[in-house]
């Protein structure tokens, strides 16, 4: 199908449009997280590096994100634990009812966040268990879990079942088979993997305010910090959170790519 001089020039037009209806808020409040003035207004009178500053030394804020990387960094090898041999029996062994399987470990990821926070909120509460960061863990295992295996599936997909089948005939055994030859070959879509569940477990806000008890994460300490209306400095928390974020997401695509 060949697309007219015209027709390519309006898609072009529409994809610039979105992409700017995307990006241009985060760029405005990049820009904001430098203002000089405390109240959010244009023209911008002053530039300035103090909301930054005042960031660095609001213990309250340090501890929320200390908090967000600590869940961060326990779910991503929970997800990875669960999720890399949930894919690969996914991905290389057909069952009975493995489709059935398949949807039901996606559908975390199609169920809002408030949903699956409160499903685990009133498990816990069933079981007698206290919240906190650890049943934040939890949920956020839960939510992002089908990442993982998603990842894991499609590598799988491109790679050659004959190495699995070689290695076997040479007298390796399936867990040998799968350390040596396999878990190499993955190596790319677990990193990229637990890169992403790492951003994403990192940034919700919707479970962790359904699980947490007197402990606040990053995204929750912003949430209340809003109350009190827009600031510089809000915007300076959220431009660090965006800048690393993209950085994480970009490398998780590009080791996904390779």
């Amino acid at each position: 199908m060949r697309w007219s001089r015209g027709t390519k020039r309006i898609a072009t037009t529409l994809g610039i449009g979105v992409f700017f209806f995307l990006y241009a808020p985060l760029l405005v409040l990049i820009v904001f997280s430098f203002s000089g003035a405390r109240t959010l207004s244009l023209p911008i009178e002053s530039w300035t590096l103090d909301w930054y500053r005042e960031l660095a030394a609001d213990e309250d804020l340090k501890r929320a994100a200390l908090n967000s990387l600590k869940v961060a960094a326990a779910v991503v090898p929970l997800t990875l634990l669960l999720g890399v041999p949930a894919g690969y029996a996914l991905g290389r062994f057909a069952f009975r009812g493995s489709q059935v399987v398949e949807h039901l470990l996606t559908l975390p990821l199609m169920i809002p966040g408030i949903v699956t926070g409160l499903s685990i909120l009133l498990l816990l509460k069933a079981f007698g268990l206290p919240l906190s960061l650890w049943a934040v863990v939890l949920g956020h295992a839960v939510a992002w879990l089908p990442v993982v295996i998603g990842q894991v599936m499609a590598r799988l997909s491109r790679l050659d079942p004959l190495m699995e089948e070689a290695s076997l005939d040479l007298g390796a055994g399936y867990l040998e088979t799968f350390l040596r030859v396999v878990l190499p070959n993955l190596s790319a879509a677990v990193i990229g993997g637990g890169l992403l569940v790492f951003t994403l477990s990192f940034d919700e806000v919707a479970i962790t305010f359904l699980l947490t008890g007197s402990e606040n994460t990053l995204p929750m300490q912003i949430w209340a910090m809003l109350r009190q209306g827009v600031t510089p400095e809000i915007c300076a928390v959220a431009t660090l959170t965006i800048l690393a974020s993209a950085a994480l997401i970009a490398l998780s695509v590009r080791l996904g790519r390779r």
